[in-house]
């Protein structure tokens, strides 16, 4: 009996070496391409017209994407480690609009999901500490109290015949009173393809333009600084949760 075991065992930890020597893994380079409507964002330079008539510039634009999932074509999740699943996209820093996820299982992938802003679970400031002096040396902490700024969109805008002022919109939550967190999930229409050991690419696309113009009109003219607010810091992040488009994929 006492052999029998032994060999039971043996088996057992020589089929688990076996999986684990089976089990492939890939890489996937994630590219955010900002715009407004079809120009790219230029900031500080580049002009832009909303519905509401108001020509406005772009002098900062930051957003943190978070909870990254991928779907496979049979329903089947990756979820990315939540811990490192945090990253600042920041339109004046090149290499922020890159994001490199490791280790992902390989396989057919059809959708993929994020989060913009951080999810009540890790509000104000938990779980994510490694995340925290990206935000605080980028702006994105309103305070240690506070919490997280989701979106930092800032500039200035002239409305039809008027004159030039300028815009702050800062969205985010505010503890479990206010949560604008917004989750997003997009179609990977060509499919994507993660193989072992090599690294796929997917673009998505950025347009701030609905921030404005999506499934509100915002005017800038209505309130051109929003901050802590809980009229129209809802009505914006419901716009921004429009914003994002798969641009490409490539395996």
């Amino acid at each position: 009996m006492k052999k029998f075991l032994i060999l039971l065992i043996t088996l057992i930890v020589i089929t688990s070496c076996k999986d684990d020597d089976d089990a492939k893994f890939g890489a996937l380079n994630v590219d955010f391409i900002n715009k407004a409507g079809s120009d790219l964002i230029t900031l500080n330079a580049g002009f832009y017209t909303n519905m509401s008539n108001e020509t406005y510039t772009v002098s900062e634009l930051k957003y943190i994407i978070s909870n990254i999932v991928l779907i496979k074509e049979n329903g089947e999740e990756f979820i990315y480690p939540v811990a490192d699943s945090y990253f600042l996209i920041n339109e004046e820093v090149s290499s922020s609009k890159q994001i490199t996820l490791d280790d992902i299982d390989a396989g057919v992938y059809t959708k993929i999901r994020f989060g913009v802003g951080v999810d009540q679970s890790n509000y104000p400031l938990n779980g994510v500490t490694n995340f925290i002096p990206t935000a605080e040396e980028s702006g994105m902490l309103w305070s240690w109290s506070a919490g997280y700024k989701f979106v930092k969109f800032e500039g200035s805008f002239t409305p039809q015949g008027g004159t030039s002022s300028d815009f702050l919109l800062h969205i985010g939550s505010h503890g479990t009173v206010l949560d604008n967190y917004k989750e997003i999930t997009l179609d990977i229409s060509n499919t994507l393809t993660i193989g072992d050991q090599t690294t796929s690419n997917l673009s998505i696309e950025t347009d701030v333009a609905k921030i404005f113009d999506s499934t509100n009109t915002y005017s800038l003219e209505q309130k051109s600084d929003v901050q802590v607010d809980p009229v129209n810091a809802p009505i914006l992040a419901e716009n921004i949760s429009t914003m994002f488009a798969i641009n490409n994929a490539s395996n």
